[in-house]
């Protein structure tokens, strides 16, 4: 029987995903970060991903939006030097929803993914991205909730007659009228008396309406 050729079709080898870890403790007296990263290299372990770095914010609170390693991190996301974030809880990475929410664009538009443990949240699969889609949309209603709410403060202020805007600085007319005839400059009057030149000049200029009129 004649021999037969077999073609056999190489498969590259699946590119190894390598992850960037970041965690957070907000104080440094009994708060260990070896606890969220322990979990966190274990899941990386099971998922077969490549550790690119840990990132660890020590004594940070999460109030802040700036933070030297997350700061590190997000730069190194710029430059695609990972391709999935990882961290044990969301209160861990981001300090609010709208933070976490553009964090999470960013990493979208990058083509990084995203993984919360404790919320079970992976943005690389249809539950992860219709959270994703969730927040969105939370953080929309939250933003046009406040806006309606400045507006009918406004709206109600206005109903009571209250006069909005800063109250009207109280300028010394006669003091400006004094100052003007002994030579002085609308630039110079308005340094002495601490208000803008525009101030003073629109105080003299009233003041002399007012004059005409009472004539």
């Amino acid at each position: 029987m004649a021999a037969r050729s077999l073609s056999q079709s190489v498969h590259p080898a699946p590119a190894l995903i390598r992850a960037a870890i970041y965690a957070r403790v907000s104080t440094l007296n009994g708060q260990n970060p070896d606890v969220q990263t322990r979990e966190i290299e274990e899941y990386c372990q099971r998922r077969g991903f490549e550790i690119f770095s840990v990132y660890v914010d020590r004594g940070v609170s999460g109030k802040k939006d700036s933070r030297p390693q997350l700061n590190k991190m997000m730069e190194d996301a710029h430059q695609r030097r990972f391709d999935v974030v990882v961290v044990a809880r969301f209160d861990r990475f981001a300090r609010s929803v709208s933070h976490l929410l553009r964090a999470l664009e960013t990493f979208d538009a990058l083509g990084i993914q995203f993984v919360s443990l404790a919320e079970q949240v992976d943005t690389s699969t249809p539950t992860g991205k219709m959270i994703f889609t969730v927040l969105g949309a939370v953080s929309e209603l939250e933003r046009n909730l406040i806006v309606e709410r400045v507006h009918s403060g406004l709206r109600h202020a206005r109903a009571k007659g209250k006069r909005l805007g800063r109250p009207p600085k109280t300028v010394d007319v006669a003091r400006i009228a004094a100052l003007r005839k002994n030579g002085r400059s609308w630039r110079k009057i308005a340094r002495e008396m601490k208000v803008s030149v525009g101030t003073v000049f629109a105080a003299a200029h009233n003041d002399s309406k007012q004059s005409k009129a009472a004539a």
